[in-house]
């Protein structure tokens, strides 16, 4: 399945895509996030997604054409987000950094987060360096803490897709501000959708891509982390607990824009479009000032 928040006619509400179409779940009774959003129905879990399913099959499930809506990020304010950097042999090499012992892990800001089709836009004077990062999203739906890497998959409700925008001016300042870097608002476009775990059993498979006004910058597979999603969720979740609707931004592969002779980096009017093979693809264009 392919769960989806929407807006139309003045509400904000959870569906799900059925074709072209999107079935209101909110309408069919299931319980929207206090922002209209998929959180309450990715927190209830496998018992929820049943009843997701049992809405498709309804009669008088309530359908909007996809065209018509528009389509947010997934989940607005999740508890945080835990996002992995240099997660892929050959973009540890463009950035002239030996290959890491255990997942290097660091936060962006939940105000970060946009939708899947929305604008970029940052204040010019707080950046003038802003990078694509194509990644593999991971969206917990089942919390738990200590959780054994055999059991790891089981934790999550779906995949996404994400853009980890990074402002490298700020990111590799002498004071290496990575969190700072990657928290400007607007950096964190996700979606367009969470699909869910059953129909992706094996997320070490999926290509992953961006596409900048037309040219492919990047282009690889997940089986290229060294670290697996699976692994990722067991050591992100050592003491710390890992809540329903969490993301996990996995990491991003060879191409970026600092690393290019010259660097490439977002300037007005640019679109950036970042996919992956079974998710899907988000597109969003640059709009300074």
């Amino acid at each position: 399945m392919k769960l989806l928040t929407f807006h139309l006619a003045g509400k904000t509400r959870p569906g799900v895509l059925d074709g072209d179409d999107v079935i209101d779940l909110a309408a069919a009774g299931l319980p929207a996030g206090i922002e209209g959003d998929l959180r309450a129905i990715v927190a209830g879990g496998d018992a929820m997604l049943a009843r997701v399913r049992d809405a498709m099959k309804s009669a008088s499930a309530k359908r909007y054409r996809l065209g018509d809506c528009r389509i947010m990020a997934p989940i607005f304010s999740p508890s945080k987000i835990v996002a992995v950097g240099l997660n892929y042999i050959d973009h540890c090499k463009e950035a002239n950094l030996p290959v890491p012992s255990e997942p290097v892990l660091f936060a962006k800001f939940p105000n970060s987060i946009t939708g899947p089709y929305d604008d970029l836009s940052w204040p010019e004077s707080a950046s003038k360096e802003v990078d694509y990062e194509v990644e593999l999203g991971v969206v917990i739906g089942k919390g738990g803490r200590d959780i054994p890497e055999a059991q790891a998959l089981d934790h999550v409700c779906g995949y996404t897709v994400v853009n980890d925008v990074s402002a490298r001016d700020l990111q590799f300042a002498n004071a290496k501000q990575w969190d700072r870097g990657k928290s400007l608002d607007t950096f964190c476009p996700y979606g367009p959708y969470i699909v869910t775990r059953d129909e992706i059993p094996d997320p070490q498979t999926l290509q992953v891509r961006t596409v900048l006004n037309g040219q492919e910058m990047q282009i690889s597979n997940t089986r290229n982390m060294v670290f697996g999603v699976a692994k990722l969720i067991s050591y992100m979740s050592e003491g710390t607990t890992l809540m329903p609707g969490d993301l996990i931004p996995t990491g991003t592969p060879f191409g970026v824009g600092f690393s290019r002779k010259p660097p490439v980096y977002l300037k007005d009017g640019d679109e950036c479009v970042c996919e992956v093979e079974k998710v899907g693809a988000i597109r969003n264009r640059v709009r300074l000032g």
